[in-house]
């Protein structure tokens, strides 16, 4: 039976030619993986890839929400969507409409 220390040195061992035969498989494989991409016209953006940003969808574009509300005293707006910004939350909306 082998020691401890034994033991410790060949998972080291193997560790190590692990790593070296990942990286000489790493190189052939990402190679082998642009030819096909080169091949057949694949873009990142259809691999979903987090770097690539996916084409939009199309349609029109959205416009933005015009302003319902203004602070007085910073002259902030809000459109009424989503969660209200601190100087109107709790108080009556009512006084910070912005008139048309």
């Amino acid at each position: 039976m082998s020691s401890y220390r034994e033991l410790l040195a060949q998972r080291e061992k193997l560790e190590k030619q692990i790593e070296e035969a990942k990286a000489r498989e790493y190189a052939e494989v990402l190679n082998e993986i642009k030819q096909k991409m080169a091949d057949y016209g694949i873009t990142l953006a259809e691999l979903g890839g987090s770097r690539a940003k996916a084409p939009k969808a199309a349609g029109r574009p959205r416009a933005g929400v015009a302003p319902k509300y203004r602070d007085p005293a910073s002259g902030s707006t809000w459109s009424g969507r989503g969660k209200p910004p601190r100087w109107i939350a709790g108080q009556e909306r009512e006084k910070f409409l912005i008139e048309k």
